[in-house]
């Protein structure tokens, strides 16, 4: 049996902690309900979207990149973005395909560094040329 126990509860530094790790995340959460979440991430309506029902994932641990994301908090996202996904096509039988991503990093347009994933619903016809935005490959036609 182990002498000198410590009983120090730590149940309260650790919801301290977790109030200021989501500090960033609160001010929005207090103007945007959540949509879905769960113990890891939780789901949002963009503030400015591109289109209807356009939809944020968001871990709740503070961390600019999504690929310092632990695999819990990538299986989490991943998670809510189906759910999310799901909830869109039932309230809009229109948006029938999803464009999804993530900005990581200044140079490739991240504005707010905290990682979060974009869930973009995509209706038949709501832009021209719905290929998408990526540079051509050297060797495309």
């Amino acid at each position: 049996m182990k002498q000198h126990r410590d009983q120090t509860d730590f149940r309260a530094v650790r919801e301290s902690f977790e109030h200021r790790a989501l500090a960033a995340c609160s001010a929005r959460s207090a103007r945007t309900a959540f949509i879905a979440q769960n113990s890891l991430a939780f789901a949002v309506r963009d503030e400015f979207p591109v289109t209807p029902l356009h939809t944020l994932v968001i871990p709740r641990r503070h961390e600019p990149s999504y690929f310092e994301l632990g695999q819990a908090e990538i299986n989490a996202c991943t998670a809510l973005m189906l759910e999310a996904r799901e909830g869109i096509r039932q309230q809009d039988p229109t948006a029938l395909a999803f464009m999804w991503g993530a900005n990581d990093g200044v140079t490739a347009g991240q504005t707010v560094p905290h990682c979060h994933i974009h869930l973009i619903p995509r209706r038949q016809g709501d832009v021209s040329g719905p290929e998408g935005s990526s540079p051509r490959h050297p060797g495309d036609g």
